[in-house]
């Protein structure tokens, strides 16, 4: 059970458990909120040793949002498991934070309730940023060779028998049981389910440890030396290796660079060419590509149902009413992608 607490009672937790986050370490300091991220509360620290500070992250499940799932995809699932997959992905070669502590329901030494504590890495997440900012500009065209790298890794990872198979007529029978349910009626919606209902693939695949939401906006790239860190892994299951990669071209992910459709700053063909080098097995470009339209329709409901959790609860924060707003774009690239396929 998470509770709410305030900075003073988190700062307070984590001071107990210091000298479980660094060898040495009695107290924290330079705690900060980082922005972003409408179900999880994610904090910055440092842990205070005799000789340096060891720069660390809580991630922590709002308490707020831990009884109001908004989609089809939100997790409730402990974070102890999400720390479990991290450190598999560590183990093989991705790029992750190393977690550093889990906490424990009855941790006595924390009550910091659903979390865990992980190293902090340098980097821009800012989709937007890494897709324009002109201090990225010499990383940018390796950013989608790069990508594809830590998807080999990532679904070349053994899973936790834990985590759930999903493949795409799972995903899509999910979603639209979730739109039926929310009572909203859209025509772009319904021509979208329809559209992939029609095109399922057929051929079975090898399942795979999934990311789930591997995407321009939870990757960390740093100036010098490109992709360092893939982020935020609560939606982690078993399933078909191209959702990751057509989640990664979905056009809602571009910032604004339509031109570029790996994430607004790469092309598909690098992506591939990065899996393939890594040891990633081969993927039909067809397959991404239905995977990028089933990205559009996800998104599209997903802004629908974070307007509704707003709308029934404006105290929860703007966030998901802003996210609400941006349902339009999804329907028009589904309407792009739908014209393009009559030609």
């Amino acid at each position: 059970m998470t509770e709410r607490l305030s900075r003073d009672d988190i700062a307070e937790r984590l001071g107990r458990i210091a000298p479980r986050l660094a060898p040495g370490a009695y107290a924290i300091a330079d705690m900060t909120r980082l922005t972003g991220g409408a179900s999880m509360e994610t904090w910055s620290f440092d842990a205070v040793t005799p000789d340096e500070r060891v720069p660390l992250i809580l991630r922590r499940r709002a308490a707020a949002l831990a009884s109001a799932p908004t989609s089809a995809d939100t997790s409730t699932a402990p974070l102890a498991r999400e720390a479990e997959v991290i450190a598999c992905a560590v183990a093989a070669g991705v790029p992750a934070p190393r977690i550093v502590h889990v906490c424990e329901d009855d941790d006595t030494y924390g009550g910091l309730g659903d979390a865990y504590v992980m190293h902090r890495i340098a980097g821009e997440t800012l989709g937007k940023r890494i897709a324009t900012d002109p201090a990225l500009a010499t990383v940018r065209p390796s950013l989608a060779r790069q990508c594809g790298a830590a998807l080999a890794r990532i679904h070349a990872v053994t899973p936790p028998a834990t985590l759930e198979y999903v493949d795409a007529a799972a995903t899509l029978a999910r979603y639209e049981a979730t739109w039926r349910a929310s009572g909203a009626v859209r025509p772009t919606i319904e021509a979208a389910f329809r559209w992939l209902e029609r095109r399922l693939p057929r051929d079975a695949v090898a399942p795979r440890l999934i990311h789930g939401d591997f995407r321009n906006g939870n990757l960390m790239v740093d100036p010098a030396n490109g992709l360092v860190a893939v982020l935020d892994w609560e939606l982690a299951h078993v399933g078909d290796p191209a959702e990751d990669l057509g989640w990664l071209c979905t056009a809602s992910w571009r910032f604004g660079q339509p031109h570029r459709r790996v994430g607004g700053f790469g092309e598909v063909d690098d992506l591939l060419a990065g899996y393939a080098e890594a040891g990633g097995e081969p993927i039909d470009p067809a397959r991404v590509e239905y995977w990028s339209m089933l990205g559009s329709l996800k998104w599209g409901v997903m802004t629908t149902m974070m307007y509704a959790s707003f709308a029934a609860d404006p105290s929860a924060g703007p966030e998901r009413g802003v996210i609400g707003r941006r349902l339009s774009e999804a329907e028009a690239d589904i309407v792009a992608i739908i014209e393009a396929s009559r030609g």
